[in-house]
């Protein structure tokens, strides 16, 4: 709709929907919001993961075997379906299947996994449309993110968006396999010796067997919280960057560090403070668009977003319970009405995620957010994205992520304190999406839901007599203010 975008000529959208959690956002939501003229985003984290699942639930809709048959290699297809489909879907009593652990040199397996599952999650999200579809990364979460952005840009992505982090290298990523050439990833590796280097590489035309396509570059937006780092970004990144989103500390998922040393609230949340407000002048300054994130998810906020020189905003809570995201229904249904009973509110965790970085949690009872679930919850790590690499003394990787066993974190030299709190954010998010992992005990995983702070406002999306609502009426209630003729 000519309303949503700022015009025809520019295309550039005044709605940005999130990329959220693992699968959240997944190819149905970001399909429904490109059709209205937004960026419709899917969540690219451990999409390996999230395929293998859904083949081994057996793709009832055979949505996944009609994105597959498009992919450029067949053989490719081939081998991973003849790993993970299951006819007619295991019983629910039944483990799924793990993949590999992500590491420094992946096998071939896991490599050829990765860039099909980012395929299939982009070209369902691009089916039968001519709107925009991008993708998000966490920069944090390294050793997939070659074969993952190859995967995506195969698809067709138009956008990348990355954060938690400082995704310096990622627009050169996006040149060079635009061009078919081979790109390497300098991984951020703990206790390394000064002049060393560790690195994760990947070459299109091994993957092609020597013919690569030609691709499209998408554009890259940076998920960012300051000036400083949206200044660094755009003058020392290995390749062209096309915007900015501005992200506050009231959103959704990891939320940067407070500036300073870090403070807690009487809750225990991290304290941020007149430092940690971006000054929107010198990003403006820097000629390039910005979306502002994180509490902005109102027409009143996007028509102020606006008004601050911002091309618009990037609205993450409002999506994530609309019917078309892929957060379990019956979770779903749970936020809602609590939302619209006694009321709900988020606990921004300083220490759940195994980043490091403030995660920013749904209180709901029988989730890990409830201490005494997480409590009898055994210690795991299964999936691995979130692991650290670490040099071990004879100068080999090691993997350690402060959510494993205990005795197994301290068997790698790692700090105690480090494991205090720690949540399985891997196993979590994916719950969350209803694929939960079977457990040696029988039990399966536990959700862990992310959200912002606009999840207090959710009743103001559902109309009278309803208990849902969907991504269409998410973009209707964001853009009212325009349509009514009282935009800027």
């Amino acid at each position: 709709m000519s309303n949503v975008n700022k015009s025809e000529s520019t295309a550039v959208p005044r709605i940005i929907q999130g990329g959220m959690g693992v699968g959240v956002s997944g190819w149905r939501l970001a399909r429904t919001v490109s059709q209205r003229g937004c960026l419709g985003v899917v969540a690219g984290t451990a999409l390996s993961t999230v395929l293998v699942r859904r083949l081994q639930q057996g793709d009832p809709e055979g949505n996944l075997r009609r994105a597959a048959a498009h992919f450029p290699i067949p053989s490719v297809v081939e081998r991973v379906f003849k790993s993970f489909f299951v006819p007619g879907g295991i019983p629910p009593e039944q483990p799924f299947r793990l993949t590999p652990l992500p590491v420094q040199q992946a096998p071939e397996s896991l490599t050829e996994l990765t860039v099909l599952a980012n395929f299939v999650e982009v070209f369902l999200a691009k089916e039968g449309h001519a709107g925009l579809v991008g993708v998000n990364y966490l920069e944090k979460i390294q050793m997939p993110t070659l074969p993952s952005l190859y995967g995506a840009m195969l698809a067709g992505v138009d956008c990348v968006l990355m954060g938690a982090g400082i995704p310096f290298a990622i627009p050169g990523f996006l040149d060079a396999f635009s061009e078919g050439h081979p790109a390497e990833l300098k991984l951020d590796v703990e206790g390394v010796l000064t002049g060393e280097t560790y690195g994760c590489t990947f070459d299109p035309q091994a993957f092609f067997s020597g013919n690569a396509p030609r691709l499209k570059r998408p554009q890259f937006l940076a998920i960012i919280s300051s000036a400083t780092l949206a200044i660094a970004l755009a003058r020392k990144s290995t390749g062209r960057v096309d915007g900015f989103i501005v992200e506050g500390a009231s959103a959704g998922g990891h939320n940067a560090p407070p500036r300073g040393p870090m403070q807690l609230s009487e809750r225990g949340e991290p304290v941020y403070g007149p430092r940690d407000i971006p000054d929107l002048q010198k990003i403006r300054a820097l000629g390039l668009p910005f979306w502002l994130a994180g509490s902005y998810g109102t027409p009143e906020k996007l028509t102020e977003a606006e008004k601050l020189g911002a091309a618009g905003v990037q609205v993450g809570t409002p999506f994530a319970f609309c019917e078309e995201s892929d957060i379990a229904p019956e979770l779903k249904q749970r936020v809602i009405e609590q939302a619209l009973t006694e009321g709900i509110r988020t606990y921004t965790d300083p220490v759940a995620s195994p980043t490091g970085f403030p995660f920013k949690v749904v209180e709901l009872e029988k989730t890990l957010s409830d201490a005494a679930a997480y409590e009898v919850r055994p210690r795991i790590c299964d999936l691995g994205y979130l692991r650290h690499p670490y040099r071990k003394p004879d100068g080999s990787l090691g993997y350690r992520c402060p959510a494993e066993p205990l005795e197994d974190y301290a068997s790698k030299h790692g700090a105690p304190e480090d494991t205090v709190g720690r949540k399985c954010i891997c196993n979590g998010l994916l719950a969350t999406m209803g694929l939960a992992q079977v457990m040696s005990t029988g039990e399966h995983e536990l959700p862990i839901i992310t959200a912002g702070d606009d999840i207090a406002l959710l009743s103001r999306l559902l109309k009278p007599g309803r208990v849902s609502y969907t991504a269409n009426e998410v973009v209707d209630y964001l853009t009212a203010l325009l349509t009514d003729g009282n935009s800027r």
